[in-house]
């Protein structure tokens, strides 16, 4: 059985050399030359390794520890706002089309007693701001008391 001309001996499927110096044969036996630290996170930091390679899932692998490990390490300061210390919360009611009346508890209005109403004012003003905003104008204000006179809440009176 012929093979029109074909030689398919193991002969023939052996590469022929190309460089016969004594250079080219070390080289030929030695890998890739060894790459300093310094060059290795450089190419880290410019992404220069092909995706599937051991480098690349090295970084990758950096990427998502980073992503999940740092929010148990560091404290970002996002979380909510206690409410628990609110036993009531703030009680906006309207007033007829005249404005709103509005309800705050005495604990939560930091005024020294005998305050002069500028103080008063603006003491509810930053009590009731972060409910109402800052647009709310105040036209006047009680205090209700309990029997043996301590404050217990502040009635506003405003409007925007």
């Amino acid at each position: 059985m012929s093979t029109s001309g074909a030689n398919l001996s193991s002969e023939s499927k052996r590469p022929a050399r190309e460089h016969s110096s004594p250079e080219a044969s070390s080289l030929a036996g030695q890998s890739s030359p060894k790459r300093s630290f310094q060059q290795v996170v450089k190419s880290y930091f410019y992404w220069t390794y092909s995706r599937g390679s051991f480098h690349y899932d090295v970084m990758v692998t950096l990427i998502l520890a980073f992503i999940f490990i740092t929010p148990f390490m560091w404290d970002y300061g996002d979380k909510p706002a206690s409410t628990a210390s609110k036993t009531q919360p703030i009680t906006v009611v309207g007033n007829g089309g005249h404005g709103l009346i509005i309800t705050l508890l005495a604990s939560d209005v930091k005024v020294p007693p005998d305050s002069s109403a500028t103080v008063i004012k603006k003491a509810l003003r930053n009590t009731m701001e972060p409910v109402l905003g800052d647009s709310v104008y105040i036209e006047r204000w009680q205090v209700i008391r309990d029997p043996s006179g301590n404050p217990v809440s502040w009635k506003v009176w405003a409007h925007r």
